[in-house]
């Protein structure tokens, strides 16, 4: 579906398309994006794994693409729990660094919450790290507020 933004430092607008990832290509161009937010993952390959084994447990990966050059990524997942009932769970979203301040991240955030109600969810959650400031400033613009704090401890 393609989407047309303006971007903040300029009066041209842009169109991007916005589209769930599907195919192997696809998540393949997607890697140096999810690295900028995942640094960990070792490997185009080790991102490959992971995105397939996750797409079977009801992950989904939505990209929004410049041309052939995805420029943002929302990886969520539909969960159901007895805090707060159906809800869509975003485990990744980010925009390549170069391309922030445009638009993008909105966009994103728009389908979220669209598939979100057309799946009956009742709420969208995602965790954010304590140092992202940047990145709570832009999810409190986008009304998601602080509602926990989680709690976690490695296992190995």
């Amino acid at each position: 579906m393609p989407v047309k933004t303006t971007h903040a430092n300029s009066e041209h607008i842009s169109a991007v398309d916005l589209r769930y990832v599907s195919h192997e290509s696809e998540a393949r161009s997607c890697y140096p994006l999810m690295q900028q937010l995942r640094p960990h993952l070792a490997s185009e390959q080790e991102f490959l794994l992971r995105w397939q084994h996750q797409s079977i447990q009801g992950y989904r990966l939505l990209a929004l693409w410049n041309a052939t050059q995805p420029v943002g990524l929302a990886g969520f997942r539909v969960q159901d729990n007895l805090v707060h009932g159906r809800f869509i769970y975003v485990d990744d979203l980010v925009i390549d660094a170069s391309c922030r301040s445009r638009g993008y991240g909105k966009i994103l955030v728009d389908e979220l919450k669209a598939e979100g109600k057309l799946l009956g969810c009742s709420s969208l959650l995602l965790d954010a790290a304590m140092s992202n400031s940047l990145g709570h400033r832009f999810y409190y613009r986008q009304g998601l507020l602080v509602t926990a704090l989680r709690f976690s401890m490695a296992l190995s």
